[in-house]
């Protein structure tokens, strides 16, 4: 009788260090995924902002996208240099649009985000007519999602 309640009372302990240690593990994982969103959102905006700097220290670069987004005629070279920006700007767009997806990226910023791909569109149909021709080497619900951005038909 006295073992058989010794035992009760050992498992009851042991029921309750595992549930304690159940509780300390999720609550590391929480901490470790705040982590995670908190140097998600550092490398995108550190990445963004390396992204720009290229544009405001480089004048000819920051010209040829001005001309290339408006669709103005670039030399060949301008427009090797407008692709390959164009397709890190899109490239950079994919992984935030990633990143939100997989639960990394807050949604308050992710649409901050989509609201300047919008604005970016509206006033570029350099860019727009770029996407069009390259929608398909992108993530099939990035192009969704971008698509249903796009001013008027899009790339109809």
């Amino acid at each position: 009788m006295k073992n058989e309640n010794l035992h009760r009372w050992l498992t009851l302990g042991a029921n309750m260090g595992v549930l304690v240690g159940i509780v300390l593990v999720a609550l590391e994982l929480r901490q470790n995924l705040t982590a995670v969103q908190a140097q998600t959102r550092h490398d995108v905006s550190a990445g963004f902002t390396d992204f720009m700097k290229l544009i405001s220290t480089d004048p000819e670069l920051a010209s040829i996208r001005r001309r290339g987004d408006m669709a103005e005629e670039l030399t060949p070279d301008e427009a090797y240099r407008y692709e390959a920006f164009t397709r890190g700007l899109f490239r950079y767009w994919e992984d935030v649009h990633y990143q939100f997806r997989t639960g990394l990226y807050a949604a308050d910023e992710f649409n901050r985000q989509r609201d300047a791909w919008r604005a970016h569109a509206a006033t570029a149909p350099g860019a727009v007519r770029w996407w069009c021709a390259h929608r398909a080497e992108f993530s099939d619900r990035f192009a969704e999602d971008y698509g249903t951005l796009l001013p008027g038909t899009g790339c109809g």
